[in-house]
């Protein structure tokens, strides 16, 4: 699972720096960057926080963060199959849609 990444992506999609996603969020600019870069886990209730600051649903963010090594290998190629397909219809409904509406 790669939630840093994730989150990065997120919000550099969103057009926000890390220091004004920090601030949303309530936490520090160094925290978020630990997180960014995967060196720190954040808890549950900050990934709310900015999940909720991103305007993405906190499942979405666990989802897109979601890499071939959190599944068994007998799982992995459907895995491969699928994942395009959820993450464009996650993208066209929860990012692109949203940057329409901005």
């Amino acid at each position: 699972m790669d939630l840093g990444n994730t989150i990065k992506e997120l919000r550099e999609v969103r057009g926000l720096k890390q220091k004004e996603l920090a601030e949303k969020s309530k936490i520090t600019q160094s925290y978020l960057s630990l997180i960014e870069k995967n060196k720190k886990e954040p808890t549950l209730a900050i990934l709310k926080i900015i999940s909720e600051t991103l305007e993405v649903p906190l499942p979405v963010i666990f989802f897109l963060s979601i890499n071939e090594k959190d599944f068994p290998e007998r799982k992995k190629e459907a895995f491969e199959m699928l994942r395009p397909l959820i993450k464009n219809l996650i993208n066209d409904f929860f990012i692109t849609h949203h940057n329409q509406l901005g």
